[in-house]
C-alpha cells in the first residue's frame, strides 16, 4: 500500500522499491516516531486534550504522553484506583476531574502524574479525605475540592503536598477547622490561600488564626459562626488590619452589626479610651510588662485578651507558666529574660465592641538593647527606609558633584589667540585649550583667578611645523608664591602681578593658574 501511495512499484507491481522497503522496516522496528491519534470523543489541540462531556467511565486508551492539560470533566468516573491511568504522564501539569461521580480515591492514585500543578476535583461525591490520599503530588500548587460532601479530613491527608499554595474546600460539610493543615509536620507549610466558605463551622481557633492569618488568606464567610467575644475580637482585629478575606466578604459574616452589640464582652465603655501605639525599651535579660493599649481597669473576669507577637499568638486564658512570654488575666503581657529576637511589634487583640478609628493602633513596640526591630515589623521597614534615603541622597550628591566638575572642565574650547607675529600661539594640532567663556578670548580679557587646562598632543622633535612653543612659566613680576609639587620635586615662584598666569607642564597637559 505504501509503495502504491508513493508510486514506487515496478511496471508489473510485484515488488517494492528498496527505499520504501527500508522505510517500512524502520517504522516496524520503531526507529521512526509516530504521532498518537486523538482518542474518540476527545478534542486535541497541540498538547491540550479535552474529553469533557463524553459520559466516560474510564480513562480513554491511547492518550498522548506529551499531554500537559487533560480535561475529563462532566463524565461518569466513580473511583480513582491505583491503575486508573494506564501510562505515565510526565508532562501533565493540569488535570480537571470536576463534575464526575468520584466518591473514592485510593492511595497512590496520582503516582503516574508526578508533575501536576493544578488538580480540580470539584463537584464530586467525596466524603472523607483519607491519609496520604494525594501521595506523589509533591509539586502540586493548587487543589480544588469545591462542592463535594467532605465532612472529615483524616490526619496526614495533605502530608505529601509540600508545595501546595491554594486549597479550595468551599461548599462542603466541615464542622471543625482543619488546623492540621498548618500544624502537621508534613503539611503544606507554603499554604497562602484557604477557602472554607459555605461549610458548617460554628467555632474557629481564634488564637491559631491570629498567627496563621499573618501569611495566609483564610475565607470563612457563610458559616454559622458563634458570635462570642473571641470571634468579635478576631473580626475587629482583621478589620483594623484591612484583612482582604474579611473586607471583601463582610456581608457573609453573621457575627456583625447588631449581633456584636448584643454581646457585652467588657462591661465597660472603651469608646473614650484612646488607642495609641506605645514604645518600650528593655535591656537583654531584664523583665518587661506591657499593658494592653486602650484596655481600662478593672477588667471583667473571664475576658480573653490575645497578644500577637512577632512569632506566635498568646491569650490570657491559656498561658504557659514555663514560657518566657505570658499574658496576665488583666491583659498585661510579660516578657521574662528578654532576648534580642524579642524585639518587634506586639498587638493586643480584645473585643472592644467598636471599630478602630483612624490613627488608632493597639500596637506596642518593644526594643531589646540597641537592636532594631525585626524586618517583619513596621518599625524595621521604616528604619530601613530611612537608611536607604540617606544612602541614596549621598550617592546622588556625589554623582551631581562629579557632573559639575566635568562640566567645568569640558566647556567650550577657546579659540586660538593670534601672537604678535601674526601666527597662532600654542594652537593648531598641538593643543586644545579650554576656558569658561569663548568671549573672554575674543575680548582679550583674562581673569585674575581664572583656571585653564590645556591638553597637549606630543610633538616630534623633528617636526617642521614652525609654531612657537607655549611658554612654560611667566615670571614678569613676583609678589605671590606659587608652589608646585611633583613627586619629590618642588618648584616655588613668587608673582607680583595677580593677573599674571603661570603654566605648569606635565608631559601631555598644561595647567595654568
Amino acid at each position: 500500500v505504501a509503495s502504491q501511495l508513493l508510486g514506487k512499484t515496478d511496471v508489473k507491481g510485484s515488488c517494492c522499491h528498496p527505499a520504501v522497503a527500508a522505510m517500512l522496516l524502520l517504522l516496524f522496528l520503531g526507529f521512526i516516531p509516530t504521532v498518537a491519534p486523538c482518542p474518540p470523543h476527545c478534542l486535541c489541540a497541540s498538547d491540550i486534550i479535552s474529553c469533557s462531556g463524553s459520559n466516560l467511565s474510564t480513562l480513554p486508551f491511547g492518550l498522548p504522553s506529551y499531554t500537559t492539560r487533560l480535561d475529563l470533566s462532566h463524565n461518569a468516573l466513580r473511583a480513582l484506583q491505583v491503575d486508573w491511568v494506564s501510562q505515565p504522564f510526565q508532562r501533565l501539569t493540569t488535570l480537571v476531574l470536576s463534575w464526575n461521580s468520584i466518591s473514592q480515591i485510593e492511595m497512590a492514585s496520582f503516582t503516574a502524574t508526578p508533575r501536576l500543578l493544578h488538580l480540580d476535583l470539584s463537584s464530586n461525591q467525596l466524603r472523607v479525605l483519607n491519609s496520604s490520599v494525594f501521595r506523589g503530588l509533591t509539586e502540586l500548587k493548587e487543589l480544588l475540592l469545591i462542592g463535594n460532601q467532605i465532612a472529615q479530613i483524616m490526619p496526614g491527608a495533605f502530608s505529601d503536598v509540600n508545595s501546595l499554595q491554594r486549597l479550595y474546600l468551599s461548599a462542603n460539610r466541615l464542622t471543625s477547622f482543619p488546623l492540621g493543615l498548618f500544624e502537621d509536620p508534613g503539611g503544606p507549610h507554603n499554604l497562602t490561600f484557604l477557602d472554607l466558605s459555605y461549610n458548617r463551622l460554628s467555632k474557629v481557633p481564634v488564637q491559631s488564626l491570629l498567627s496563621v492569618s499573618r501569611h495566609a488568606g483564610i475565607y470563612l464567610q457563610e458559616n454559622p459562626l458563634l458570635c462570642d467575644c473571641a470571634l468579635i475580637a478576631l473580626l475587629e482585629y482583621w478589620l483594623w488590619k484591612q484583612y482582604r478575606p474579611l473586607v471583601d466578604f463582610q456581608v457573609g459574616y453573621q457575627c456583625r452589626g447588631t449581633a456584636v452589640r448584643e454581646v457585652n464582652c467588657t462591661h465597660q465603655d472603651l469608646s473614650g479610651i484612646p488607642l495609641e501605639a506605645q514604645s518600650y525599651r528593655v535591656e537583654p535579660g531584664d523583665w518587661l510588662r506591657v499593658p494592653c493599649p486602650g484596655l481600662g481597669l478593672p477588667v471583667q473576669q473571664g475576658l480573653i485578651v490575645f497578644w500577637v507577637t512577632p512569632r506566635t499568638a498568646l491569650n490570657s486564658s491559656a498561658s504557659d507558666p514555663s514560657s518566657r512570654l505570658s499574658v496576665f488575666p488583666n491583659g498585661t503581657l510579660e516578657i521574662q529574660g528578654a532576648l534580642m529576637e524579642d524585639s518587634g511589634i506586639y498587638e493586643c487583640v480584645v473585643a472592644r465592641g467598636r471599630y478602630y478609628d483612624s490613627g488608632e493602633s493597639p500596637e506596642a513596640r518593644v526594643m531589646v538593647g540597641n537592636s532594631s526591630v525585626s524586618s517583619t515589623t513596621g518599625l524595621a521597614r521604616r528604619s530601613s527606609g530611612e537608611h536607604f534615603n540617606t544612602a541614596f541622597t549621598t550617592l546622588a550628591s556625589c554623582v551631581i558633584s562629579i557632573i559639575l566638575v566635568l562640566l567645568y572642565l569640558y566647556l567650550t574650547p577657546c579659540q586660538c589667540r593670534e601672537s604678535r607675529g601674526g601666527g597662532s600661539r600654542g594652537c593648531g594640532a598641538r593643543a586644545i585649550i579650554l576656558c569658561s567663556d569663548p568671549r573672554e578670548v575674543e575680548s582679550g580679557q583674562r581673569r585674575a583667578n581664572g583656571k585653564r587646562v590645556a591638553f597637549l598632543e606630543p610633538q616630534a622633535e623633528d617636526s617642521d611645523i614652525n609654531v612657537p612653543k607655549t611658554p612654560v612659566m611667566t615670571l614678569d613680576h613676583i609678589s605671590t608664591e606659587g608652589i608646585l609639587k611633583n613627586g619629590s620635586r618642588t618648584v616655588g615662584h613668587t608673582l607680583t602681578d595677580p593677573a599674571q598666569e603661570v603654566y605648569f607642564v606635565f608631559d601631555n597637559f598644561v595647567v595654568s593658574w
